[in-house]
């Protein structure tokens, strides 16, 4: 039977929006001196693995008692990005708690209100023993706020691919992109999309919206071949592995 995580400690209930403020770094930005789109994303991870540990369930906790957070779908809207040395402040809440998913909604802007990107998110609880998702414990309704859904639409669980493609040079998956949880990353599915986008179409327009299906997880030494599927208005890229599998599918929205 899979075990539940235990209750977190009193006081860390009553938990509400969690935020923390940053600057654009060197290192997190394009050839244009802007936040890249991963670096973007990469702040929106990070801010919930920040509101975890704030309330005393982060990853020692998750690792010590066998379960983890997944993702299984983003829908991000960008309309803008920082630029080099800019403040933001990043923030993150749960509206939305059911039996065995959890939604959670992000933003990304300046400390003064201006919006860079907002984000909506679904996931789930791992039992990483029994490897298999598992109903979310009642001492996890401590993520739960009290805060209105982000005013974006729905998050889509699934995303659908049709018609011709082509084909971008394959991707092994290395040490580098592994996180605590042993497979790749999730930005790093986005990363390989882009980078296939711009490998087969030679240019890439900044997407303002990303909606992201995580299906299977990539592990280490994994081969990845992106399917590019071109819509009006959007490219949807299937990662497939050797055996045909998806891992994860992405579109990106431009206008």
């Amino acid at each position: 039977m899979a075990r539940a995580p235990p209750a977190p400690c009193p006081n860390a209930l009553g938990t509400t929006m969690y935020s923390f403020d940053s600057r654009v770094r060197y290192s997190e930005c394009d050839e244009g001196a802007t936040l890249s789109v991963c670096a973007l994303v990469n702040y929106l991870q990070d801010c919930s693995t920040f509101h975890s540990e704030s309330i005393g369930l982060g990853v020692s906790h998750m690792v010590a008692h066998h379960y983890a957070w997944l993702i299984t779908a983003w829908q991000i809207e960008i309309t803008g990005l920082p630029r080099l040395g800019d403040p933001i402040r990043i923030g993150t809440w749960c509206p939305e708690l059911r039996r065995t998913m959890v939604e959670r909604d992000f933003t990304l802007g300046s400390p003064d209100g201006s919006r860079y990107a907002r984000a909506g998110s679904l996931w789930f609880v791992y039992d990483t023993e029994a490897r298999r998702p598992i109903r979310i414990p009642k001492s996890q309704r401590v993520y739960l706020s009290d805060d209105p859904r982000i005013d974006l639409p729905k998050v889509r669980r699934r995303l659908h691919v049709t018609g011709d493609f082509d084909l971008a040079p394959p991707v092994t998956v290395g040490v580098w992109q592994l996180d605590t949880n042993r497979h790749m990353n999730n930005v790093h599915y986005i990363q390989i999309a882009l980078d296939a986008i711009r490998e087969v179409e030679g240019d890439l327009t900044l997407p303002h919206r990303i909606c992201v299906q995580y299906k299977t997880m990539a592990l280490l030494g994994d081969t990845i071949v992106p399917r590019i599927h071109t819509e009006e208005g959007a490219w949807v890229v299937d990662l497939r592995g050797e055996a045909h599998q998806s891992y994860a599918i992405v579109r990106l929205e431009h206008a």
